[in-house]
């Protein structure tokens, strides 16, 4: 097919799957002014897949590091060769990669909790942590949680501009400061995501205060965005999901967690055992996609930026509020967009749930979902169930009224995507659109 008839053809088969032709056309406009900030992003995904290629060629692996093993897991040569791996990757002393840890919120607690004794305090520099941590570090009170061992906690919020307020965070460390979380990613709020050159200096200024300060980067979200990682500059411990960027779509449970050795030593006895470790847990079945998912990690990372930097510019443009905006650089995949009333955040998702192709056929609705504080949607047709490096997007309902867009294993499904929640946004006169 030749190139003059290929758009036509292109444009038949969106409008096939319900794009209008004004949607599809603005779209079109979106795209001719990302050209170079993509050719960025593709220069980024080859230097992190070349470097996770290192990683694994390094140490070897083999066909029987995919095997894995089942029972208590002793001599698990795939399950040790992939955290060899990791911590390759990350440039770090350890690393703890297992399908034991269920999420990205486990694997947090899991870093905490084996790293706070009672008597310490935990300090957030950065504002209030995801919605989820709440109940671990107990802001919300909750069974469990750290303020129940006798963990105290602080925090100093970003100032007006989303700078750091030094001069507070230096009179927040004191005696009993242990740990300092900082989240890379916005969470459910409108603050900037952090650049990882940002985390270093922050970092920097903290360990000026207090030397033998931990800090912990959640880094949800962020992974292979940049050439470097939180753990590049002077992080302790890089923590994070499988089922998001390090998983590329394939892991379908895990999580992880990098960085120094006694680290991460912690992290395993809390997991498993005390006098057990990283020595026992089995790795089942999921080896294959483990590895192969790091492999694709780089790329598949790539594809939704791609399609983050397009939603920001597509909803800038109609005038709505977008965290990061259209020319910002980019330190995650996620894009806030503010709509400012329920029903925009609602027709968003449900058109990126009918560009699913897992349950496109379903309308997602607000419910009461465990660990949160208000109803959330959340819209995720997807292969495997809650990962958001695929296509998906949710939000609170409530104030501002803003939805969380991410994920996308290709960049193209990502573009339909997007295209989709504008349709849906336009069907229901939301939007006076074309």
């Amino acid at each position: 097919m030749s190139n003059q008839t290929k758009p036509d053809f292109i444009r038949e088969i969106y409008a096939s799957m319900g794009i209008s032709c004004a949607v599809y056309n603005y779209g079109t406009e979106i795209l001719t002014q990302l050209s170079e900030r993509f050719a960025a992003i593709d220069e980024v995904a080859e230097y992190n897949q070349l470097k996770v290629l290192r990683a694994m060629q390094k140490n070897q692996v083999s066909e029987a590091c995919l095997l894995g093993t089942t029972g208590y897991g002793y001599n698990d040569l795939g399950r040790d060769t992939l955290e060899a791996v990791y911590a390759d990757v990350f440039h770090t002393e350890d690393a703890l990669v297992r399908p034991q840890i269920t999420c990205g919120t486990h694997a947090l607690a899991l870093a905490l909790m084996s790293n706070l004794r009672p008597g310490d305090e935990l300090l957030s520099p950065v504002g209030k942590p995801y919605d989820t941590l709440e109940e671990v570090i107990g802001i919300r009170p909750s069974k469990g949680s750290l303020a129940e061992y006798g963990v105290s906690y602080r925090q100093v919020d970003l100032l007006a501009d989303g700078g750091f307020d030094y001069e507070n965070i230096r009179k927040a460390i004191n005696d009993k400061t242990k740990l300092v979380t900082i989240q890379r990613s916005k969470g459910y709020q409108t603050r900037p995501t952090l650049s990882v050159a940002r985390i270093g200096e922050l970092i920097a200024f903290v360990k000026s205060v207090k030397p033998d300060v931990i800090c912990m980067v959640d880094n949800c979200y962020g992974e292979f965005v940049e050439t470097l990682e939180p753990s590049d500059v002077g992080a302790d411990m890089v923590v994070g999901s499988l089922i998001k960027n390090p998983g590329g779509g394939l892991a379908p449970i895990g999580g992880y967690i990098a960085g120094r050795r006694d680290c991460v030593e912690n992290a395993a006895y809390r997991l498993t055992s005390p006098g057990l470790g990283k020595e026992v847990g089995a790795s089942l079945g999921v080896l294959p996609d483990f590895y192969q998912g790091l492999f694709l990690a780089p790329t598949v990372t790539a594809g939704a930026l791609k399609g983050a930097i397009f939603a920001a510019n597509i909803y800038e443009k109609l005038g709505f509020a977008v965290v990061p905006n259209g020319t910002e650089s980019r330190h995650d995949i996620i894009q806030a967009v503010t709509f400012g009333t329920p029903e925009g955040v609602i027709a968003f998702c449900e058109g990126i749930q009918a560009a699913a192709p897992v349950d496109s056929h379903v309308t997602p609705e607000p419910w009461d979902m465990p660990g949160y504080d208000a109803k959330v949607i959340m819209a995720a047709g997807a292969f495997v169930s809650g990962s958001s490096i695929e296509l998906s997007a949710d939000g609170p309902i409530k104030e501002p009224y803003a939805v969380y867009f991410q994920g996308g294993l290709t960049w193209q499904h990502a573009k339909f995507g997007i295209l989709k929640s504008l349709q849906s946004l336009v069907d229901k006169k939301i939007i006076e659109f074309g």
